[in-house]
């Protein structure tokens, strides 16, 4: 995947069947699926492929234990055959994860234990494992840190976990091999009408800075929390889909909770679910929903919501954490489709809408990372029907994610690039591309160059927080080893001393988003 070739396709193609805008998990989703349905597509977003919440994920595949709780029996059923799917498609991304959801009141156990039974019966051929009513002994021996003190016991039940960046970067790829163009750092400026219909785009390669103008038979906007905006380019007086609503992950040493089992805490203060999550050796813990009116390229997280996970930890867990403890916090926005039957995000329907404007463009926003595909089918379909195209049928439901194998390492640390590793081994070969990128770190130079010549890397962040995720795992580390990348990568791109400056620079204030202080 080489963004010199997908540009030099976007320059000799005259009309395109679908250009979607968005390179999050919702369009690259929608890329393949109409690539590999034989339409021609195009996609652009204006900075990485998953550079906004697609890679800021609980990093968890799951029909949604509180939607259950909601009574949103369809959006669980629909996310657990998702589910079942992805682990099938992507098995180097994704694993089964067992869930411990400790109880200390006796009736909590059985009270959980036969919701989240539901939730194993509503999976029916798609179930990856069976809920177990557990005794408090049985939750130590998986979570050692639980809190004892009047515990009775709890519950063990399966979820999915995956990499969500490094599954839409292998997302982006699929699309690729099936006839897709993607490209990243692409903004779109202006809509192209014809007439009243929404006809193509305007848009500018922010690396050499050319405008095109693109003609498209159908445009969709996929673009998550900015949606809005891409609508107001058709029509500046719509009163916009989106109330947007922050979470945010802290990151720990997995010294803090030991052993392969995840925590879930069924209620917070405010409603949402809490998990702890065993991730790359580290554990993630999340989420907080806080809503937000404005939304920022780089949203920061707010002193409260540190404070109200790091509360919840220590009140579960026989841990003593504070802020000098987080290696890295990331946040992201949740698009979120507006209601005006309540003011709580965490009330807000997590199912996806798609809405087609009186000029054509196709909006597709809500849902969440699980149930990708789907919502790219029905986006698709929409498209089809919008540009007259000839009906062909989805078939993404037996589509392999690249990197798919069935005979990867499961334990070495290129296992999360699948069929790829073995290319990148060799690499290693050149004793500059073994060097490792920061001595705590397995990853090494050998994946950077991969990342450049193989997955459209752009810039130090593309490589430190997308294609590796060291940003995610600690940021001070990611900082550390940001100099070295920026030397190799500008030579490799063939930029210079003012970009590799530039570069530093950006990279160094956004590091100071991903800590605490």
């Amino acid at each position: 995947m080489r963004r010199e070739a997908m540009l030099e396709i976007l320059g000799n193609s005259r009309q395109w069947d679908l250009l979607v805008i968005g390179g999050g998990a919702t369009g690259l989703g929608i890329a393949i699926d109409a690539a590999s349905r034989g339409y021609n597509t195009l996609l652009l977003e204006k900075k990485d492929f998953a550079g906004g919440t697609s890679s800021r994920s609980t990093k968890l595949i799951h029909g949604g234990v509180r939607y259950l709780a909601q009574g949103n029996i369809g959006l669980v059923k629909e996310a657990l055959k998702e589910r079942s799917l992805l682990l099938k498609n992507a098995p180097h991304l994704s694993h089964k994860q067992l869930f411990i959801v400790p109880s200390y009141r006796w009736w909590e156990k059985w009270y959980y234990g036969s919701g989240l039974t539901f939730y194993d019966l509503l999976a029916g051929k798609s179930g990856i494992g069976k809920t177990k009513i557990m005794s408090s002994k049985e939750v130590i021996q998986h979570i050692p840190v639980a809190e004892n003190s009047k515990l009775s016991g709890g519950i063990g039940y399966f979820d999915g976990q995956f990499d969500d960046a490094r599954l839409a970067i292998n997302m982006a790829q699929t699309a690729a091999e099936q006839g897709a163009v993607l490209l990243n750092y692409f903004p779109v400026k202006e809509l192209i009408k014809t007439g009243k219909k929404v006809s193509g785009v305007i848009a500018t390669d922010s690396v050499n800075g050319k405008n095109y103008e693109i003609q498209a038979k159908a445009v969709i906007n996929a673009t998550g929390v900015y949606v809005d905006e891409i609508i107001r380019m058709e029509d500046n007086e719509s009163p916009g889909m989106v109330s947007p609503s922050q979470g945010i992950h802290l990151v720990l040493e997995k010294k803090f909770f030991p052993g392969k089992a995840a925590l879930m805490i069924p209620k917070t203060a405010d409603g949402r679910v809490l998990f702890a999550v065993p991730w790359y050796n580290r554990v993630v813990v999340g989420t907080t929903d806080t809503p937000v009116d404005n939304i920022a390229g780089e949203p920061l997280p707010f002193r409260e919501e540190i404070s109200f996970i790091i509360y919840h930890f220590n009140k579960y867990l026989n841990a003593d954490i504070g802020e000098s403890d987080i290696r890295s916090i990331f946040t992201g926005l949740r698009p979120l489709v507006k209601s005006s039957n309540t003011g709580k995000t965490a009330m807000l329907s997590r199912d996806h809408t798609i809405v087609v404007s009186t000029g054509g463009l196709i909006t597709i926003t809500g849902g969440k990372w699980t149930t990708y595909r789907k919502m790219a089918k029905d986006a698709v379909d929409n498209a089809v029907f919008v540009a007259k195209l000839k009906p062909q049928n989805c078939v993404t439901e037996n589509l392999k994610i690249h990197g798919w194998t069935d005979n990867f390492q499961s334990e070495t640390y290129l296992k999360n690039y699948g069929s790829d590793a073995p290319a990148i081994e060799s690499l290693e070969d050149d004793p500059e591309l073994k060097k490792k990128i920061h001595p705590s770190f397995p990853d090494t130079m050998a994946e950077v160059f991969w990342a450049v010549e193989e997955e459209m890397a752009m810039r130090v962040e593309d490589v430190l927080a997308r294609r590796t995720r060291l940003l995610f795992l600690d940021a001070r580390a990611a900082l550390e080893a940001a100099p070295a990348i920026a030397d190799e990568m500008m030579k490799w791109l063939g930029r210079d001393e003012h970009w590799k400056k530039k570069e530093l620079e950006s990279f160094s204030e956004l590091v100071k988003g991903y800590l605490p202080y």
